[in-house]
């Protein structure tokens, strides 16, 4: 977890801060949930890196929602580009990697 272990925080404006609610109906605090709840996934996203490095974090929220989150980290803040639930794919995996981790 490297790469948000030196963050200082969350980097909002009022576009991304309200577009995943009106696209997923995923609120900007559950977004940052994610990153403070465990197991949390962080996969670099290499397709999608052209201008600056992005990553796909998979987690989930106080109240247990499985959430996807694209984000990229700009002056040492997260500054996430799109949040959505988990498909069904993406919680196979993170059922079985958390199930794999809870075994070390």
């Amino acid at each position: 977890m490297k790469i948000i272990n030196d963050l200082i925080g969350f980097d909002w404006d009022s576009g991304n801060r309200n577009k995943n609610w009106l696209k997923h109906k995923v609120i900007w605090r559950e977004c940052e949930e994610v990153f403070f709840n465990n197991p949390l996934f962080i996969i670099p996203d290499v397709q999608h890196s052209q201008s600056e490095p992005r990553y796909t974090a998979l987690g989930k929220t106080n109240r247990k929602r499985l959430l996807t989150i694209i984000f990229t980290v700009r002056n040492e803040k997260i500054r996430v580009i799109s949040a959505r639930d988990m498909h069904k794919k993406e919680r196979k995996f993170y059922n079985e990697k958390a199930e794999e981790d809870s075994k070390v």
